[in-house]
C-alpha cells in the first residue's frame, strides 16, 4: 500500500477501503510514517489490541521508491544521490539557508530542455519522476539524513512544467499538514518558462506556489542560443504568461540569470534585462556561471559580476547575489547529473 505519494485523505481512503478501518487508524499511521519516518506500528495507541493488524499494515506498506547511494559535501552543502527501483539515479541538494534547511529536488530523470548551459540537459530525458520519487527526496533528507527541511525548490534535475501533474500530486503530498507539512509558501517551483504549465500552475486550488525562471539573457537572439524554448516561447510570450501569475502579498516572481563571461554580461545587456523585467514584481537572482568538465564557456571575474550587478542597481532592478555554493562536489546550478555522477566529488 503506497503512502509516499498520498496525501492523508487519499490514504484514509485506501486504508478505509483495504482494512475496513477509519481514520482512527490510518490517521496515526499516516502521521508516524510521514512526519516521523517510523515504519514499525506495533506502539501506536490505536493498535495497542490489534498487534496482528499492526504486523499486516507494516508489511503492506510500500517504502520510499528510492535509497542514498552516495552523500558528499562542500562545506554545509550535501549532495546525495538516490537509486530508483529500475536502477537510474537522482541528485538533490541540502542547502543550508537563514534559520532552515532548503531541499533543491529532482523531477525527472535527465532533461529535454537542452540548455547549453547545463549539465542535466546534456543527458537527455530518460523519464519522468513519479509523484513518489519527487516526494522520496524529501522523505529522505528529513528521516534518513535528518535535516529538517522547511523549503522545498523544484530546480534539481529536470523540468517541472514538463511533469507537470506528478509535480502537482507531489505538492500536494508535501504540503499536507498532518504529513511532510511544508508550507507552500516555502516551495518554488522553477521553470525554463513553459508558459502552458505556467498558466495551469496559476490555477491550483489554494495558495500558489513561488514561481521561478530560468531567464539568462536580456534578448531573443541570445536566450534562443542559449535555450531552445526561446525558439517557441518568445520571450515576449513568456512575459505574458508571468504577468498573469498571482502573486501572494509582498511576494515577487524570481528571475535566474547566470551570468556567462562574453555571453550576457555587456552593460547593454544590463539596460536590455532591466527594460525587460520593468512591467513585472521581481526579484533577480545573479548567478556566476558554474561550468562542468568540458564547458565551452568560463565564468565571469569577480570584478565583471560585481560590476553587472552595479549596473543592474543602477537600472533599479532589485537583484541578489548568488554565491557559489556546492561547486566543488557539482551541486551548483546547472551542474546536476551526467553518465558519471557517481565518481563527482
Amino acid at each position: 500500500m503506497k503512502i509516499v505519494d498520498q496525501t492523508h485523505d487519499q490514504f484514509a481512503e485506501a486504508f478505509h477501503r483495504r482494512y475496513r478501518k477509519g481514520t482512527h487508524f490510518s490517521t496515526p499511521v499516516y502521521r508516524h510514517v510521514m512526519k516521523a519516518g517510523k515504519m514499525s506500528l506495533h506502539k501506536l495507541a490505536a493498535f495497542s489490541h490489534l498487534s496482528e493488524l499492526a504486523g499486516q499494515v507494516e508489511t503492506d506498506l510500500e517504502p520510499s521508491p528510492g535509497r542514498i547511494i552516495k552523500q558528499v559535501s562542500n562545506g554545509d552543502v550535501v549532495k546525495f544521490v538516490m537509486r530508483l527501483e529500475d536502477g537510474l539515479d537522482i541528485e538533490s541538494v541540502v542547502i543550508p539557508m537563514y534559520r532552515r534547511h532548503t531541499l533543491c529536488v529532482s523531477s525527472q530523470v535527465g532533461c529535454r530542455m537542452g540548455c547549453r548551459f547545463c549539465r542535466t540537459g546534456k543527458m537527455g530525458l530518460l523519464r519522468n519522476l513519479t509523484a513518489a520519487e519527487i516526494v522520496g527526496q524529501v522523505f529522505a533528507a528529513r528521516h534518513q539524513l535528518g535535516v529538517d527541511i522547511r523549503n522545498v525548490v523544484f530546480m534539481g534535475m529536470g523540468e517541472p512544467l514538463d511533469n507537470l501533474d506528478n509535480v502537482i500530486h507531489a505538492i500536494q503530498v508535501l504540503t499536507d499538514q498532518r504529513g511532510l507539512d511544508i508550507a507552500r509558501r516555502h516551495i518554488t517551483v522553477s521553470t525554463v518558462g513553459l508558459t502552458a504549465g505556467i498558466d495551469r500552475l496559476a490555477r491550483l486550488d489554494g495558495a500558489t506556489v513561488n514561481l521561478a525562471v530560468s531567464l539568462n539573457a536580456p534578448t531573443d537572439d541570445i536566450r534562443s542560443r542559449l535555450m531552445p524554448i526561446n525558439r517557441s516561447i518568445s520571450m515576449a510570450a513568456l512575459q505574458a504568461s508571468l504577468l498573469g501569475y498571482p502573486l501572494a502579498r509582498k511576494s515577487a516572481l524570481f528571475m535566474e540569470y547566470v551570468l556567462i563571461q562574453g555571453v550576457n554580461d555587456r552593460q547593454e545587456h544590463a539596460r536590455a534585462l532591466a527594460r525587460y523585467l520593468a512591467p513585472m514584481t521581481v526579484k533577480l537572482n545573479l548567478i556566476p556561471y558554474n561550468p562542468a568538465p568540458g564547458s565551452e564557456w568560463q565564468p565571469p571575474s569577480a570584478k565583471a559580476y560585481e560590476r553587472f550587478h552595479a549596473w543592474l542597481v543602477a537600472e533599479n532592478v532589485f537583484v541578489r547575489r548568488r554565491g557559489e555554493k556546492g561547486g566543488r562536489i557539482m551541486a551548483a546550478c546547472g551542474q546536476l547529473g551526467g553518465k558519471n555522477q557517481l565518481l563527482d566529488g
